[in-house]
């Protein structure tokens, strides 16, 4: 019940940003408007109340809609948008590597009922994994949005690997890709990972004394500066370096 808490106020806090017009910076790198953010949300509200069955028997698993399906085709949406071959190859690592992190992770707490630090009560164990991803997402992708699609396409490849594991150790199981809808771990684990890409990236261009110049469009440059004025739509973004 913690744990559902701070899901649902993590999911309050990400709406009132967008409705109120403060995360428009990080929407703009994600090539997204506040109308059709706002309307991604509820659409995955919705669809965290519909399961897809994928097998079932001694392994059953299954995608929920809102936790998995509409991240992931967002997570699609923001790579094919990406605006170098280099950020795209960054996101993709970004994906594998927050994936190989968090199997491992799996692998040596299989078994066990919780971490060791939940035994201090600090915080809910699905959490860290979050947490982890999100910061591994960003640590490899660098930018807001090879962050955000590592970190989106971590956890679900994670859930591939789970999947792919008990089958091979013919082992009884339950795999749920995004489980959990919107408060599951894919959504959480692409809003951490962004979330630090805006907050680090925003503090490295304010001493710099602003994003660097050099390869990016004068109309993204303008747009990082001024990030409520909306660049020409004939005018390519190539962003990589100080999106981070």
């Amino acid at each position: 019940m913690f744990g559902y808490t701070i899901g649902v106020l993590l999911l309050v806090i990400v709406f009132g940003l967008i409705y109120f017009g403060l995360a428009q910076r990080v929407l703009d790198r994600l090539y997204l408007s506040d109308k059709v953010a706002l309307s991604l949300l509820v659409a995955m509200i919705v669809g965290s109340f519909i399961n897809i069955p994928l097998t079932g028997g001694r392994i059953i698993s299954s995608i929920n809609v809102g936790g998995a399906l509409i991240p992931l085709g967002l997570a699609i949406y923001v790579l094919y948008r990406a605006g170098t071959s280099r950020e795209v190859g960054r996101a993709l690592l970004g994906s594998v590597i927050t994936a190989g992190v968090l199997f491992a992770i799996n692998i040596v707490t299989r078994g066990k009922e919780a971490w060791a630090v939940y035994a201090l009560r600090l915080l809910d164990p699905i959490f860290y994994y979050p947490l982890i991803a999100g910061l591994v997402a960003y640590l490899v992708g660098r930018s807001r949005r090879a962050a955000f699609v590592g970190a989106i396409l971590g956890v679900i490849l994670l859930d591939i690997a789970d999947l792919i594991f008990y089958v091979n150790q013919g082992l009884r199981g339950t795999v749920a890709f995004g489980g959990a809808g919107i408060i599951d771990v894919t959504f959480m684990s692409g809003v951490v990972a962004v979330s630090l890409a805006e907050a680090i990236g925003e503090a490295r261009e304010r001493l710099q004394g602003g994003p660097v110049a050099e390869g990016h469009s004068k109309s993204l440059l303008a747009n990082l500066q001024q990030p409520m004025q909306k660049p020409l739509p004939n005018e390519t973004e190539g962003e990589e370096g100080n999106d981070e």
